[in-house]
């Protein structure tokens, strides 16, 4: 039986997680992990300093959810230590993220961050992000299509070393033009932070910002592609060194 693992990092309570945990059932015995609440943006981060807990919130045949209070790195990591510490897991799935995880967002994403830290084990991992934050988010066209992923997936999977970055238009099933194979595009955030005053006059930042496309031109660009209502799929590598630079500078410093 195939052992399965689950993440996000919108919370295990999330509409995203719910279906994609519907969606993988099927394929073997389901463990979710996932933080008790959101935890966007914490990329890879680790909870250093104090202490974690693992709540078992269901427990029936074919699945098992727990809630964790670290990130969702923290939550592959307890998964792995505590729960497959015999064997593990075949694979790990991240999401269904509430929002985008295309372009420059792909840096800062607590669900690749999971899919990373569950490749670092060793485990073909992936994640699913659509580009809508609406908390009830239709997600019908997601698992449909990510069916279709699933299964290539599984017939054949990433390297090792790799992970893949799932991207879905948050458009109805029949308005996806099909999914694509693409690279991570250029873009920033910009305007970040809105400056605000507190009850007491005293001011503070809230990070807001607005995303600046630097390459709208590039029709092959995940996030462009999910514009045109494209699935995008792009492989992410764990080691990020440019081998070419490490080249030419090694060429030119002459150390």
């Amino acid at each position: 039986m195939r052992r399965i693992l689950i993440t996000n990092d919108d919370g295990v309570k999330s509409k995203g997680i719910g279906a994609l945990t519907d969606l993988m059932r099927p394929y073997g015995e389901v463990t979710v992990v996932a933080p008790f609440e959101a935890q966007s943006g914490m990329s890879a981060a680790l909870t250093i300093g104090k202490p974690l807990r693992l709540t078992e919130l269901r427990s029936e045949e074919g699945l098992k959810i727990y809630a964790c209070s670290g990130t969702p790195a923290d939550c592959v990591k307890m998964a792995m230590n505590q729960i497959f510490s015999d064997k593990m897991p075949d694979i790990l799935v991240s999401g269904i993220n509430h929002g985008s995880n295309a372009s420059i967002a792909a840096l800062y994403s607590g669900t690749l961050g999971a899919a990373a830290e569950g490749t670092v084990y060793g485990v073909p991992s992936i994640g699913f992000s659509l580009a809508s934050h609406d908390p009830n988010a239709d997600f019908t066209a997601s698992v449909h299509y990510a069916k279709i992923i699933i299964d290539k997936f599984l017939e054949i999977p990433p390297i090792a070393n790799t992970y893949l970055n799932v991207n879905f238009p948050a458009v109805k099933l029949e308005h996806i033009k099909g999914i694509r194979f693409s690279g991570q595009g250029k873009g920033q955030w910009i305007k970040e932070f809105e400056e605000r005053k507190d009850p007491y006059g005293f001011n503070y930042y809230w990070m807001t910002g607005e995303f600046y496309n630097n390459e709208p031109e590039n029709k092959l660009a995940d996030h462009n592609l999910v514009e045109q209502n494209f699935i995008s799929v792009v492989p992410h590598k764990i080691d990020t060194t440019d081998y070419n630079e490490l080249k030419r500078l090694e060429e030119l410093w002459k150390l």
